[in-house]
């Protein structure tokens, strides 16, 4: 089980965060998805730090919202989508170097999920802090295929997620030849997440397990 924190970004906002596995040997940032740092984020934390990993998921909504948590229907995906346009790009990336700082480690990954899964890319593209990032189905990353990354990264799409279309993934791996792309045919968008109908286990364990081996290999001291 993990803690509560309080971080401060350099322009001097203050947000919470979900602190696990402070003694584990890899650092690890985990950005939620567009429902707050809700249960299942905590419960990715937990795993991730049961794997070995020092674990920080930054409350992105604190920006515009704080300490929201949203629910898993239509009315939770309007409100998250609402939230997010409220707060500029620049400043989230603010608020995930104040998490890396915090971690205090040598190597720093980030993966995220959904809105997490396109910042994990923002943030190796625009930031210069993370030693490998991971993204799972963030809808974002085709719109911003042709930046070019700081450190390695790996990438998980469902095969029938239809907030992705397939042409998305193609056009990322036409313009990323160099990154791992995963697409896991039978699953929706929020394969990851129990909490969701779409969830998938198969294809949770799958990308679970190619997630940590990645991280892993790139946060070895």
């Amino acid at each position: 089980m993990g803690q509560i924190i309080t971080l401060t970004a350099q322009d001097g906002h203050r947000f919470s965060a979900y602190e696990a596995g402070q003694q584990n040997p890899y650092a690890l940032v985990v950005l939620q998805e567009i429902f707050g740092v809700n249960d299942h984020i905590r419960a990715v934390c937990d795993e991730f730090a049961a794997q070995g990993f020092h674990v920080i998921a930054p409350a992105l909504f604190d920006r515009a919202a704080p300490d929201t948590v949203l629910g898993y229907d239509r009315a939770g995906v309007d409100a998250g989508i609402a939230l997010r346009a409220q707060i500029p790009l620049e400043k989230t990336l603010l608020d995930l170097t104040a998490s890396a700082l915090a971690l205090k480690h040598k190597k720093i990954g980030i993966i995220g999920y959904c809105w997490g899964g396109t910042l994990a890319w923002e943030a190796a593209c625009k930031l210069d802090i993370f030693t490998a990032a991971v993204g799972w189905y963030g809808a974002g990353i085709a719109a911003a295929r042709n930046q070019t990354p700081n450190c390695p990264v790996e990438l998980h799409f469902g095969g029938e997620d239809h907030s992705i279309p397939h042409m998305d993934v193609t056009a990322i791996r036409d313009a990323q030849p160099g990154i791992e792309i995963f697409v896991y045919d039978d699953a929706q968008h929020g394969f990851g997440c129990a909490a969701r109908p779409s969830f998938n286990p198969d294809a949770y364990a799958l990308a679970q397990q190619r997630s940590i081996a990645f991280l892993e290999s790139h946060l070895r001291v």
